[in-house]
């Protein structure tokens, strides 16, 4: 692998419902600041949340990124997102497919 992983990124954002999933993955995708948007449709979240743990069916967005467009990325999400406090997390990508990665940069801005 001669691309260097460590400047490419999957960052994981729980979303309410699969229409507001596809609303922010269409808008990351749209400024071009993800390669890819998976959309996971049913998850089941348990979180604590003021004081008390809750749960709730979520859907879950997968995105595939560069470092350079993290905060690209977090601004987009956290303008089209309802929730006060959006789950957006990160994970450094640090072995991958040569060609894979290599489309992830050609892809985004």
């Amino acid at each position: 692998m001669n691309l260097t992983a460590q400047k490419f990124f999957t960052v994981l954002v729980a979303a309410p419902d699969i229409k507001v999933a596809r609303k922010v993955a269409k808008a990351v995708l749209a400024e071009r600041v993800a390669a890819c948007a998976n959309i996971v449709p049913q998850i089941e979240s348990h979180y604590w949340w003021e004081g008390k743990l809750e749960s709730a069916n979520e859907c879950l967005i997968v995105f595939k990124t560069t470092r350079q467009n993290l905060d690209s990325l977090e601004a987009i999400v956290l303008r089209e997102h309802p929730y006060d406090t959006p789950e957006i997390v990160a994970t450094e990508i640090v072995q991958g497919n040569e060609r894979y990665l290599s489309w992830m940069e050609e892809s985004v801005c």
